[in-house]
């Protein structure tokens, strides 16, 4: 190209390469500048002339020229597009610049004489691309991560998905500490001023989970120095990244300096610590690991990792929340079920209640005996619709209620719709089923009427479990009334077993087949009322679906008693009928 007088452009060519803002060059075929305007010259850092006689390599050492593809163009003639990475030696505070350049050949009588390029910086559009790339790689991340953490309402359990999911996703390993409740002794801070987290989930890829259980084990309780990393997270409350960790970095940071050989050995290099804020409170933090060959973590990583710790936070602060109102209302219902009125000497009662497990709140299932004047005793179970503290509290009305009304009402159906009426009248009652029995043992003769609950049923001596018919009518508190009485006659060796839906019932299973599960079990033969009761909660789901509350009730016998007939009878249309 030596023919080409490229200082000897005609002006107004020349004026316009000098003036475009798009950055020319001429390369001859050796790759070498012969000519660059101001625009390029500035994008390199390198003045004009300093380019000429240079290939690109030898002028930038930062950036891959990608020669192949010049030569290819010389070779070819066809044009190519070219997209190059790297920094020149004008000063920039990017961590990464691009360009992309458009490369033909250049002919004089048919022959390739170099080629020009023209080139556009293009790193504020590969960085808008890279952003949105990584915003729904983020969504997609945060959608799986919905159904996988927080499937439960346990804080154990749901740490445990969180730390899962890092490792599955952005960690080799990863722990997740939470700050103590502010009534325990352990929130206080230490007196260096650091601060002491509960240990509550760890996880790691599979060739390093025993390695990392050896570190810290879970439960335990950490104590943090002031300046390292889990403290300074929680102050200023923004993920920390320590990347290539030094042995004073692990000093520091470790909470047992005696286990900073155990991280060695596991090849940790780059560690990673996220708040956990719920409802503008910190709860804890989440810490990520990488151990070789993985990268060190990035801004990247710290976007991603921050996205789904807010999202666990919320979980994680609803079932704290959770745990504290279901604490709460277990206390409340055991304090309002352990004192149930006494019945008369002739009967046996015994009484259990089991709350559901970590899946659903408390509910409001209760139960209740009163000696009437007359000799006989109302015995009455029910269950409260809804769950958590106001439904323990309604259980408590409808006891209060029960404990008035029976003394004032001759049958049980009579009872159930003066109930029915007073909670009507009330208009922030809750709806409850009940089932209520006016029983004398000494005739062996029970009287029931059911406000929408699930029948008594009676186990005979040796075990066997059979349901009594009872028509349900409306629940209590909807002001339907409309209950109908039936009466049974059992045996003085038959209990009366009254019990709620928690025992029997499942989500995905008709109740008719649940209760004919439930009779098709034989229970202890002769068993009192305690070791039956105790019998029937060991043949139910732990944890249950729902609350059980159970009453079991049984004649006394008495010297010169009469024994009521052996056959089960049931007053069916006026006529006494055998129950089979």
């Amino acid at each position: 190209m030596a023919d080409t007088p490229w200082n000897d452009l005609p002006q107004p060519l020349r004026r316009v390469l000098d003036g475009t803002p798009a950055g020319v060059g001429v390369l001859d075929t050796e790759l070498r500048f012969r000519y660059v305007n101001p625009a390029l010259a500035a994008m390199n850092g390198v003045p004009a002339e300093q380019h000429l006689g240079r290939t690109v390599a030898e002028l930038l050492p930062g950036i891959d020229p990608r020669e192949d593809l010049l030569r290819a163009v010389l070779a070819d003639g066809r044009p190519r597009e070219i997209t190059s990475s790297g920094h020149t030696l004008a000063g920039s505070p990017l961590h990464q610049r691009y360009w992309h350049g458009a490369y033909h050949r250049l002919e004089t009588a048919g022959r390739p004489v170099g080629l020009v390029g023209i080139l556009l910086e293009v790193t504020a559009a590969h960085r808008q691309q890279h952003e949105l790339e990584q915003a729904r790689a983020r969504l997609a991340l945060l959608d799986t991560a919905a159904t996988r953490i927080g499937t439960t309402l346990d804080v154990d359990t749901t740490c445990g998905e969180l730390a899962a999911f890092l490792v599955g996703h952005l960690a080799d390993a990863a722990t997740v500490e939470l700050l103590p409740h502010p009534d325990s002794r352990h929130a206080r801070l230490l007196p260096d001023g650091g601060r002491r987290l509960q240990r509550t989930a760890i996880a790691a890829k599979p060739d390093l989970l025993e390695q990392i259980r050896q570190v810290g084990e879970r439960g335990e309780y950490v104590d943090y120095r002031p300046d390292s990393a889990v403290p300074r997270c929680l102050a200023e409350g923004r993920p920390v990244i320590e990347n290539l960790l030094t042995e004073s970095d692990l000093r520091r940071t470790a909470p047992n300096p005696e286990r900073i050989a155990d991280f060695r050995a596991l090849r940790i290099h780059s560690a990673m610590v996220v708040p956990l804020t719920a409802r503008g409170h910190r709860i804890g933090t989440v810490t990520l690991l990488r151990a070789a060959p993985s990268p060190g973590f990035d801004e990247d990583d710290a976007v991603a990792s921050q996205d789904l710790a807010v999202r666990a936070a919320i979980n994680l602060d609803n079932a704290r929340r959770y745990s504290r109102e279901h604490a709460v209302a277990v206390d409340l219902q055991r304090a309002m079920l352990a004192e149930p009125g006494s019945p008369h000497p002739d009967i046996a009662v015994a009484f259990r209640y089991r709350p559901a497990g970590t899946s659903a709140l408390t509910g409001g299932d209760w139960y209740e005996t009163v000696a009437l004047p007359d000799g006989r005793t109302v015995l009455a179970i029910g269950d409260v619709m809804g769950h958590g503290i106001e439904a323990a509290a309604h259980m408590s009305h409808y006891q209060a209620m029960l404990r008035a009304m029976a003394l004032l009402e001759p049958s049980p159906d009579r009872l159930l719709a003066r109930m029915d009426g007073l909670a009507g009248d009330v208009h922030d009652y809750r709806p409850s089923t009940c089932l209520a029995v006016y029983a004398e043992p000494a005739r062996g003769r029970y009287c029931f009427a059911s406000a929408g609950h699930l029948p008594p049923a009676v186990v005979r001596p040796n075990g066997e479990v059979a349901l009594l018919p009872v028509e349900p009518g409306p629940p209590l508190g909807t002001g339907r009334n409309g209950y109908v009485p039936s009466t049974a006659v059992l045996p003085p060796d038959h209990t009366l077993l009254l019990f709620t839906d928690g025992l029997v019932e499942r989500r995905d299973e008709d109740i008719d087949r649940s209760l004919e599960r439930f009779t098709a079990r034989r229970l202890p033969a002769g068993a009192g009322p305690d070791r039956l009761l105790d019998a029937v909660l060991a043949g139910a789901p732990d944890p249950a679906e729902d609350d059980i509350a159970l009453l079991a009730a049984v004649a006394r016998s008495r010297p010169g008693q009469l024994r009521a007939r052996e056959v089960m009878t049931v007053l069916t249309g006026g006529r006494w009928q055998p129950l089979r």
